[in-house]
Formats: C-alpha cells, structure tokens, sequence
C-alpha cells in the first residue's frame, strides 16, 4: 500500500551569493519516514529545514505541504519572545484539555516549564521548544540538532518517545547513537545536490565513500579523455590546414564541464601541538567536597588523572559536572578537601559557550584579537603552535574561504563557530586540553577527525560530553556525576560504564532552583488505571521495556550464534573476546530490564 505524501520539493533551487545552497532539488517525505539529514557543516542543512518549513521561499521550484499536515519544527535557536515563562511558550499552541501534554515531555526532558524566559539558558529554551513540539503532536517533524544541551537520560528519553512515534520525521544531528538508532532512511545534502538512500544512518558512510569513489573515477576520466583531445588538437595542427571544428568545439564543452565540478570539500586540517610533557600525575584530588547553598554537588571524591588519560565526566544537566572540571583545574575552591597539580601543565580549554565568540567581529578579529593566537602588531598574522601564520592561511586549514575571514562570526553556522574556536585552542601548545561539549554542531567528518586528533595527543584530555558514540571512541575513564552530591568512577567509555553499573539506573536531573510559579492548572486526563501511582516517565519507561526486552532478546540470540561457530575462537580471537563481552553485557541489561518491568507493573497495579 503506497504511503500518503506529507511535503514535496519539486526542483527547488535556493542561493544566498556564491554557489547555490540548493540545485533543483527535489524530494518526497511520506508517512512513516525516519530520515536522518546529513552533510558538512555550512552544506545548508539547517536551511533545507527551514524552507521544509515555510520559513524560507526558494528562488525557484516548489515545496508543497499535504493537505492538513501538520507540520512541527524544532530549530537551532527558538524565538520565546512574547511568553513570560517556558510554559507559557510551550503550551502556547496547545488546547486547554491538551496542555497535559507539554508538561508530560517537559518532565521526560528535565525541563522546569515554570522558569521565566528572561532568566532561562539556552538548553532550558531549547527543551521547552523540544516539549512543544512533542505535545503538539505532528505529523512531521523537522529537528534541527535536538539533542544539543540535553542530558543524556533525556536523550534516551528522547529517543524512545521519537522510536514509538508514528510521525514521520527528519533529523539533523551529530549524535551517530542516536541517528542509527532511529533513522531508517537519509536525505544527504553535498554541495548544492540532495540524495536519498532508503538505509538509515549506519550505512551512510559505506553509501557516501562509494559515491565519492565512482566520482573521482569518472573525474579521472573526463581529466584523461581533455588531455587526450587537447593533445590531438595542439599536435594535428601541422597535420591540417583545416582543423574539425566540430571536435575542437567538444574539448572547449569538455573543459566548461570540468570547470563547472564542484571539487568536495576537504577535511579541517585539525592538528593537536603536545607542549612539553607534563609529570606522570597530572591531577590529584583527594576527599573533595563543593556545595552551593543547600545543593550537594560533591561529597568525599578522590581521583587521581595521570598522563595521557582521557577522562570523562558524565551526567545529567545541573549535577555538577563542569564544577567538577573548575574544582579540578584550580579555577574554584574546594569546600574541603585538596587538589594538587602536576608538573609542567599547559592547560587549554574548549568551553561549551559559543557566546565565548563576539558575533559582531570578522572571524580575521576572532583569531588575531584572541589572547596568545593574535601576533602584537601584526594585523595579519596569528602564532601558531609558536611560528607565525597569515590568518587566511589558517582559517583555509579549517575550511574557511577568504570571503568568509571578513565576514562577522554571526553570519556562521553552529558547526562553523565549533571549527573557529577549535583553531583558537589549536594554536597553541598543551598537554592538558579540557573539551566541554566538544560535539555540539559538528558534522560527523570532522567529529571523526577529532577523535583521531585526540587519539594521537600525547597530552591528557578531560571531556564533558552527552555523546555516547564520541564517549565511546575515547575514553579511558568515565566519572558519573549522580546528581546527589556522589561522584562515581568506571574504566572505559560509556558502554563499559553501562555494563559495569548494571541495573543501577543513572539518576535523574536535581531539581531547578527556580519554585514552580502559581497559575491555574491545566486540567490534566486521568491516566490509565494500570498506570495509576507512576510518573509520566515511569509510565513511559513501562511502556518502553517489552520492546527493550525484545530488542535485547534478539541480540543475545545472535551473538549466542556467533559464538556456535567452533573455529571462531582460534580464527578470529578478537572478535570472539568482543562477542563474548557484548553477551555478557546485553544478558546482564536484560535481566535488569525484566526486574524493572516487573517492579514497575507491580506498582501500576498490573
């Protein structure tokens, strides 16, 4: 049965100056559709979005919406103006009977809805922009980066509500866990052009890289068969009074057509300087304690950072984690306890807060006027890792054009104002470097260009991160802040954390310090009597965990027939070591699913 269209770009072309964002695109979004958006940063992704939206018109083709779709759009930056409070902004296009809802996802997301706009920070408008649009319930969705400045319980939770809806929906994120675990098709967008595979995003870059191959294949032809024409053109002179006019006519529409190949872009030319080394112990902590008022952040942790460790810190928003950071680097003091440094640190530090970069200036501004890059009295030079640069130079080495080193930094997207600031940090030498929120809004090509950078870093890493992927691929010690003033320590990455903890569940958010503000409830739907006693996200979570059960079920079964094969062990060792701990673990998540199922219906009165 064909599935019922929701909006429809017909050749759509759309240009900003210079080469066209879009180039007679089309595209079909229909029912169902699970599409992860994906292309470099400034490939004009976000957008894409925004004329799927109505919010731009392009300058030529045609987007058209299904009759009485309803349409839901989640951008970068959302616009509370006009609203007092969050919940008056996410419950704005909600009726009265409905406004359950906006608390509902409020809740899932850890979001206080009470808190006035004018005091709320970026993440906290972003999820109540998140809980509208999720109460709102449309029949497409178009997400721009939502996981940005969310925990990751609230991601999880993100995701589990976006698994079971049946709205289709379009993703931009860098977040690979979350796109492979729910994207079932991609739309990529590459210089100006829009392909579609129906494959999700775990079989993106096998797509992307064999399209890459067959076009630098077919540029190597069309380059061989110009010097080919070209050299029958140059040396058939003397052969012939009179040349084909004909053929010499297609070699000039063979050089137009090569002229007119946007070559792709390359990869940032990222690059870690390792200062001297520091001494072995890098950062001693020992019975560290921090409390803000009546808030615990932490109570009795120790922690010793040794050289070349790559650290990090995990939890929900509030907890805690970047005043671990500061208490670490020396920045704030202890309540009790000490921290002690190593030798010869040189410290540098990536701070999650774009806002660090002056909208108003050039990029040139951004990079000469930023304190250790700029050279004193050399307008045009930045140092770098100690020798001179010409600042075009090295904004080319993080994919930046010349036109775009005299444009202000507001004009960047938020994958672009990433890139700036890691040339900032890059500049310089270190061997302790400090990446709060490194991920937020960079594409997954230079994500991976970073892990490698960092996997070649002789220096020690501290990273705060909400990526599991990322958190995954580098690190080597991973500390939970729990939220109640406890922090935790576990060998590994995330997945390593995950099978250590078991069924501890990881815990919730702390609660605002902002009181919920008095104003008449909205009348809220009772709940389903097997429901009765649960919160909305235990409600959610009972719901959630036979496809959990299921989905666990089916993975120990095929790596119990993995593991069947007799010679695997001696064939392929490591991939027997991998099997046999990727077992152990998914046995021992749904024995602690099942346990959980169980508690949780208990209490529902199931």
């Amino acid at each position: 049965m064909a599935r019922a269209p929701l909006l429809q770009l017909a050749d759509v072309t759309l240009t900003f100056g210079g080469d066209p964002l879009l180039d007679s695109v089309s595209a079909v979004l229909q029912e169902g559709d699970r599409v992860a958006l994906v292309g470099r940063n400034g490939s004009g992704k976000s957008t894409l979005l925004r004329l799927m939206a109505g919010l731009v018109a392009p300058d030529a083709g045609e987007v058209t919406r299904g009759p009485r779709v309803r349409l839901g759009y989640m951008e970068q930056d959302p616009d509370l103006s006009g609203h007092a409070t969050l919940a008056d902004f996410a419950e704005s296009a909600l009726p009265e009977d409905e406004r359950w809802r906006a608390a509902a996802a409020a809740e899932g997301l850890g979001v206080d809805l009470a808190r006035p706009v004018a005091t709320a920070s970026g993440g906290e408008r972003r999820r109540a922009a998140l809980a509208r649009l999720m109460a709102g319930q449309p029949d497409l969705m178009l997400l721009d980066e939502p996981t940005n400045h969310l925990d990751i319980a609230a991601i999880q939770w993100l995701e589990a509500e976006l698994a079971a809806t049946r709205a289709a929906f379009v993703l931009i994120s860098h977040d690979r866990a979350f796109l492979r675990g729910l994207t079932r098709a991609t739309l990529w967008l590459d210089r100006g052009t829009l392909r579609r595979q129906e494959q999700g995003f775990e079989a993106f870059e096998a797509w992307r890289d064999r399209l890459w191959e067959e076009e630098d294949a077919a540029r190597h032809r069309l380059d061989r068969k110009i010097r080919a024409e070209g050299r029958w053109a140059v040396e058939g002179i003397s052969a012939r009074r009179k040349r084909n006019m004909g053929r010499v006519r297609a070699l000039q529409a063979l050089r137009e057509e090569r002229r007119a190949q946007i070559r792709r872009q390359g990869t940032a030319a990222l690059a870690l300087a390792g200062g001297a080394a520091s001494g072995r112990e890098v950062i001693v902590a020992r019975d560290l304690a921090k409390r803000f008022g009546d808030r615990v952040i932490l109570r009795d942790f120790g922690l010793t950072v040794t050289r070349g460790e790559r650290l990090a810190i995990v939890g929900p928003n509030g907890a805690g984690k970047t005043t671990l950071v500061n208490l670490l680097l020396g920045r704030i003091p202890p309540d009790a306890g000490t921290v002690r440094h190593g030798t010869n640190l040189q410290i540098a530090v990536l701070d999650q807060n774009r806002d660090a970069l002056d909208p108003d200036v050039s990029l040139w501004q951004a990079l000469t006027d930023a304190p250790g890059v700029g050279v004193s009295g050399q307008a045009d030079q930045v140092m770098v890792q100690g020798s001179p640069r010409h600042v075009v130079g090295y904004l080319k080495d993080f994919l930046f054009t010349e036109a775009q080193a005299h444009s202000p930094v507001r004009a960047l997207s938020g994958g672009e104002k990433a890139r700036l600031l890691l040339a900032r940090i890059m500049a310089g030498e270190s061997n302790l470097l400090v990446l709060d929120e490194p991920t937020n809004d960079l594409d997954v090509e230079t994500l991976d260009l970073l892990q490698e950078v960092l996997d070649g870093y002789a220096g020690t890493v501290i990273l705060v991160s909400h990526d599991r992927d990322f958190l995954d691929r580098v690190a080597t010690t991973t500390v939970v802040m729990e939220g109640d003033g406890r922090a935790t320590v576990y060998a590994g990455g995330w997945s390593d954390m995950v099978a250590q903890r078991g069924s501890v569940p990881m815990a919730p958010a702390p609660a605002p310090d902002t009181p919920r503000a008095a104003r008449p409830a909205a009348p809220t739907p009772e709940p389903p009597a097997r429901s009765r006693g649960l919160s909305f996200s235990e409600r959610h979570r009972l719901d959630e965990l036979p496809a959990l059960i299921d989905r666990l079920t089916a993975e120990i079964a095929r790596l119990e027939g993995l593991m069947a094969d007799p010679d695997l062990y001696s064939r392929e060792p490591v991939k027997f070591r991998k099997a046999s701990e990727a077992l152990a673990a998914r046995q021992e998540a749904l024995s602690a699913a099942e346990d959980e199922w169980l508690t949780l219906a208990e209490r529902a009165g199931d």
